[in-house]
């Protein structure tokens, strides 16, 4: 019974010991691990121990000088300000004026624009007379106009190109 007893408390020691070492392992060790494995991660993500960037060759430097961003010619033609009723169903009546742009891709186009300009002029005004107030409220109203007065010029202006309709001015009365 005594070499039992010898072996129990023997035991005993040895698990309390065991249990020391798991508790310097989880309370010391994995913190100090975690952090060396942040610090690593972070200086490995901010470049904190990398080197200078490569020089760079000249064939290399010679190729991105030879590359050359057309330049993009866009030119601006103004409408003249329209002024037109909208359709209101009650006695008070409402006038939209507006002021737009017209953006050409190619300035060669301008002189058939200058020729279609009445056209332009009267598709605009009879889509924007049947307008109603509701039609032009919002960012939705807006855009519809917008999509809508764009394909409207692109179908007076055929073969030339407007890219896009400009509002510079809008206002409902």
């Amino acid at each position: 019974m005594a070499d039992e007893a010898e072996d129990l408390v023997d035991g005993e020691t040895e698990e309390e010991g065991g249990g020391k070492r798991k508790k310097i392992i989880l309370f010391v060790v994995l913190p100090i691990l975690l952090l060396l494995g942040v610090g690593i991660g972070a200086s490995v993500m901010l470049g904190v121990f990398s080197a200078e960037p490569p020089p760079i060759d000249d064939e290399s430097q010679a190729k991105v000088e030879e590359v050359v961003v057309p330049t993009v010619q866009t030119t601006f033609f103004e409408i003249p300000d329209l002024i037109v009723n909208l359709n209101t169903s009650g006695r008070k009546s409402a006038f939209l004026k507006i002021k737009i742009s017209l953006e050409i891709a190619n300035p060669a186009d301008i002189d058939i624009i200058n020729q279609m300009l009445p056209r332009i002029v009267d598709n605009f005004q009879v889509y924007l007379r049947e307008l109603r107030i509701e039609d032009l409220q919002g960012s939705a109203g807006m855009y519809r106009l917008h999509e809508e007065l764009l394909r409207r010029v692109n179908i007076a202006v055929r073969p030339a190109k407007v890219k896009d309709v400009l509002f510079k001015e809008m206002l409902v009365q």
